[in-house]
């Protein structure tokens, strides 16, 4: 294969609070070139693609059911700044939650 999924572009209104949140939140590493490049973790599988017509640009976070629950790393986001979406409408038996990072970006935790 010719391409690979090189990264996922989120707009930010400030990078330097956004890639301290994102760090902290996916355990990144700052390029050491750029530090608005961060990189995941040796051996961290590929990131899929996803395609939808009804939904905006966003991150779905999955949860490592052998280490982590759902709930577990929601209040691990929160407690680094992201915010729950209050007005959020989810399907029945939902297994996500919709959060805010502290720069308004929107994503979803995935159980």
């Amino acid at each position: 294969m010719a391409l690979t999924l090189g990264a996922v572009i989120l707009n930010v209104p400030d990078t330097g609070p956004a890639a301290e949140f994102w760090r902290q939140a996916l355990d990144l590493t700052p390029d050491p070139h750029n530090g608005d490049f961060l990189a995941p973790p040796p051996g961290t599988p590929a990131t899929r693609v996803h395609l939808d017509s009804t939904d905006r640009t966003h991150l779905d976070l999955w949860v490592d059911k052998e280490t982590s629950t759902l709930e577990a790393e929601v209040d691990r986001l929160i407690t680094l700044g992201a915010e729950r979406v209050k007005d959020w409408t989810y399907p029945p038996n939902a297994d996500f939650v919709v959060l805010k990072a502290p720069d308004g970006t929107i994503f979803c935790i995935i159980g």
